[in-house]
């Protein structure tokens, strides 16, 4: 991708309770921070002769109330309510190269894809769509609160979307996996944002 229009979408009414809306703030302003950061800038290093990678926008956000995803969810489900979201043509902005889509789920709700589960097996997954469970349980917040481990999840799979949209077409390392695989749980704060590190093939470390 070379300039990433990121659109978050909160799938379920619990994401309309009070408590819940101040993750929802919390996770759009991080996006419009990160999307036009030193973050991105990061990545140019990952440029081809057809790509280069330039900063993002944030495309816009909705909550999904018209279907629930119940407290387990699978990945065809997700999908399913992305296509309905997208056919209405005003829910959600068209596909397109530069399009990445974030869906959230509420607290509570466990994610099923490929026979594995969230919390067990993964915190998160991409290609076009981005799956992002609430990271309430011991397997995905990583020795941090909920809220850093939702922005530290989001940045890994921002970055790997962006230098792998369709996994494994991009950069990818066969044996350790896409960039953000590589540095998984390690960590920094830029701005007032837990982030995670990211492979850099330059400096051959985490960065």
């Amino acid at each position: 991708m070379t300039a990433v229009q990121v659109f978050t979408a909160f799938w379920g009414q619990a994401w309309n309770a009070t408590a819940q809306q101040s993750i929802i703030t919390t996770v759009n302003d991080f996006f419009r921070f990160i999307v036009a950061s030193a973050y991105i800038d990061q990545l140019s290093e990952y440029n081809t002769p057809e790509y280069t990678i330039g900063r993002g926008r944030v495309a816009g956000t909705a909550t999904v109330t018209a279907s629930e995803p119940g407290t387990n969810v699978t990945d065809t489900a997700i999908r399913e309510m992305f296509q309905g979201q997208l056919s209405d043509k005003t829910a959600f902005p068209p596909a397109g190269p530069n399009a990445l889509y974030f869906v959230f789920l509420p607290p509570g709700v466990s994610v099923v894809a490929g026979g594995d589960r969230s919390c067990q097996a993964f915190c998160g997954y991409h290609d076009h769509i981005n799956s992002v469970p609430y990271p309430n349980c011991a397997g995905c917040l990583g020795g941090i609160g909920p809220l850093a481990a939702l922005t530290s999840i989001c940045s890994h799979e921002l970055a790997e979307a962006i230098t792998d949209p369709i996994p494994p077409q991009g950069w990818y390392d066969d044996n350790q996996g896409e960039i953000g695989d590589i540095c998984a749980w390690q960590n920094k704060k830029l701005d007032r944002y837990v982030v995670q590190l990211l492979w850099s093939n330059k400096a051959k470390a985490c960065v």
